[in-house]
């Protein structure tokens, strides 16, 4: 898990123009030795300082070799109802720690019934709304979620 500790030092020493936002983006990876899936979930935390001054970017990998995650590309339901869960909480931990500064949530789901992100749209923005108090945001204006988290997979895969 992300040291909180850490970035809620970090949040503490920024201005309170610095914005914040939490994302999570998910990949499924295929096991070949045995059946199964494994998941891994990129989860980040973006601070932009001063809200105009760039950003700094804290970021972990979890994984999950749970194989009763949806093994079938065309019902990513469970999968991404995970990621919905992991954000929330970083969210409360973050929220609880500096009550006074704004927290965007950021998820990685498509309101485009065209996508198959779709499905889980009104119960995740559901979750968000009764677990954390806020309103998260979708695609195109979630890219907490959908660039930093999902950047987060190619930046750290080549360390």
């Amino acid at each position: 898990m992300l040291d909180t500790n850490e970035i809620i030092d970090y949040l503490n020493s920024v201005s309170p123009n610095s914005k914040i936002y939490v994302g999570c983006d998910s990949e499924v990876i295929r096991l070949k030795k045995r059946k199964g899936i494994k998941v891994r979930y990129s989860l980040v935390v973006v601070v932009h300082i001063n809200g105009s001054n760039g950003a700094k970017i804290f970021g972990m990998f979890e994984n999950d070799e749970d194989t009763r995650y949806d093994s079938y590309k065309r019902k990513p339901q469970y999968r991404l109802m995970n990621e919905v869960y992991k954000v929330s909480e970083l969210y409360l931990k973050l929220s609880e720690a500096i009550p006074d500064k704004t927290i965007e949530v950021h998820l990685d789901l498509n309101p485009n019934e065209a996508h198959l992100s779709n499905k889980v749209v009104n119960q995740a923005l559901g979750y968000v709304k009764g677990v954390c108090g806020v309103n998260a945001l979708l695609k195109p204006d979630a890219w907490a979620a959908s660039a930093a988290a999902d950047k987060w997979f190619t930046i750290m895969s080549r360390n």
